[in-house]
């Protein structure tokens, strides 16, 4: 019974100084597209710069994102999901949800084009890469980029399976590298496809399609989620995702590298604006 309440007097006292030292770092859970694009190599080092805190990085899938969060192993989630993302939000696992900013998705593919893909609408493409069992690599992982796929095959009316659906189960990089290698197709995020555009041989083939925008949003974790949640960290992070400062970065993002932004800034715009 002594080393019992030894224990629990050790934790007691403990536990103030872990939660004072957590506070200093805030625990971002976000999509391998921010990573894999280079914008968090930018965006980090400025808020860390700004509030003295550190940075803590996981890129996932956005599903995986927002599942790590709703176990309160994150402080903060920006991610390209708004269906999961909502769904999260209603069920009171992440609070004040807040868009932030939104580039395109392209379907890719070898240059000869061997299915005949360019210029076609989103939808009819991928018809057309079922039709002809045209090799195509699926991300596979429960992603923003993964769900929107699943969506727009469900337009098509095709239920995707066969060996000439391949799923990486990797994040966007990966996969775009799995495509080059495989002479395939595959969906991506524009801003990774421009910052891998000189690693892979892949023209974009479908694009500039309304059912191809990718919003990006930045969601606080409810601290209920964990005695390990860092709301006040999250909270900060996300408010200098919305600033003007970090806002004014994002609009010019890309443009000396590859000649265009790779991300459009929308802080302050609803779902229905878009």
């Amino acid at each position: 019974m002594l080393i019992r309440l030894l224990i629990v007097a050790i934790l007691t006292l403990a536990g103030p100084g872990l939660v004072l030292a957590q506070s200093n770092v805030v625990i971002l859970s976000t999509t391998t597209s921010t990573q894999d694009s280079g914008l968090l190599d930018v965006i980090v080092p400025m808020f860390e710069k700004k509030s003295g805190l550190t940075v803590k990085t996981i890129s996932v899938g956005t599903g995986q994102a927002l599942a790590l969060a709703a176990r309160g192993e994150a402080d903060v989630t920006l991610a390209h999901a708004p269906s999961l993302e909502q769904k999260y939000v209603a069920e009171g696992r992440m609070q004040n949800r807040r868009l932030v900013m939104y580039n395109d998705f392209v379907i890719v593919g070898p240059a000869a084009d061997p299915t005949g893909l360019k210029g076609a609408k989103a939808v009819d493409a991928l018809r057309k890469l079922a039709a002809a069992q045209a090799r195509f690599v699926s991300r596979g992982d429960k992603s923003g980029t993964h769900t929107l796929e699943l969506a727009l095959w469900k337009q098509a009316g095709i239920e995707p399976k066969g060996a000439w659906y391949i799923e990486s189960g990797q994040g966007m990089g990966q996969t775009l590298g799995i495509a080059n290698e495989r002479r395939a197709y595959t969906l991506t995020d524009r801003g990774t496809y421009l910052a891998f555009a000189r690693r892979i041989d892949l023209p974009i083939m479908v694009e500039r399609d309304r059912p191809l925008l990718n919003v990006y949003s930045v969601m606080e974790v409810n601290p209920a989620n964990g005695p390990r949640v860092n709301a006040a960290g999250g909270k900060a992070f996300a408010e200098f995702m919305l600033a003007p400062e970090t806002q004014a970065v994002i609009r010019t993002f890309g443009v000396d590298k590859y000649g265009q932004a790779l991300f459009v800034p929308i802080a302050g715009k609803k779902d229905e604006d878009l």
